[in-house]
């Protein structure tokens, strides 16, 4: 009788053990998950293995937690937000104005070159100052808003015709204007570098299937 007793008591102990062992277990797991979550808000969205910008506001349209080079930590961070909105928007044009010209130009000589690289040296003098001026005249403009209107927001210069930016739409297309400025900029760099190794425009590259390109430098 004794040695029963005995037994049942090794057993209830040894149950009660391995109750506390599965405790602690669940215990050790719930902490590494939490320490799992903290380090995962800490890091970098777009970056994993990079720490999250602290200057960085998440609600911030377009936001993905990319800084690797710790830029808004040297510099103001509206400002950047400002740069980065002018040159999406430059280069959006500048993508259109890159291709159209393949599928419609003015009707002159002068605008007639596909090749938008060689097409520039043909641009009248007097055409160049016009847009030199055009560009003072916007930069005029961006400077102003930076320095004597610091309460708008970066980007907004009231102009919206079409009245796309109000009510909850305004978020949306905020963040899809940066995006679409975003890969803009990345074509505008390959488009770059794809006339300077071919010599030809976008679409007659295409057209010609000319996929190895051997006219590096311009001619």
């Amino acid at each position: 009788m004794c040695f029963l007793s005995f037994v049942s008591t090794l057993y209830s102990f040894n149950c009660s053990r391995n109750s506390l062992g599965r405790g602690n277990i669940k215990r050790q797991s719930y902490l590494f998950n939490v320490h799992c979550s903290a380090e995962t808000q800490r890091m970098s969205k777009a970056i994993p293995f990079f720490p999250k910008p602290e200057r960085l506001d998440e609600s911030m349209p377009g936001y993905a937690g990319f800084d690797p080079l710790g830029f808004s930590d040297k510099f103001d961070v509206k400002f950047l937000q400002e740069a980065e909105i002018k040159h999406c928007r430059i280069c959006m044009l500048a993508a259109l104005g890159w291709v159209f010209p393949e599928f419609w130009h003015l009707p002159s000589e002068v605008f007639s070159n596909t090749s938008p690289l060689a097409a520039l040296g043909q641009v009248p003098k007097f055409g160049l100052i016009q847009i030199l001026l055009l560009v003072v005249a916007l930069e005029a403009i961006s400077l102003d808003k930076l320095e004597f209107h610091p309460e708008k927001e970066p980007g907004d210069f009231g102009f919206d015709p079409l009245g796309l930016g109000k009510g909850k739409s305004k978020k949306w297309m905020q963040t899809a204007e940066i995006k679409n400025g975003r890969l803009a900029m990345i074509a505008m760099g390959a488009f770059f570098h794809q006339n300077l190794l071919t010599n030809q425009g976008v679409i007659e590259q295409l057209k010609s299937h000319n996929f190895i390109p051997t006219t590096f430098p311009l001619h």
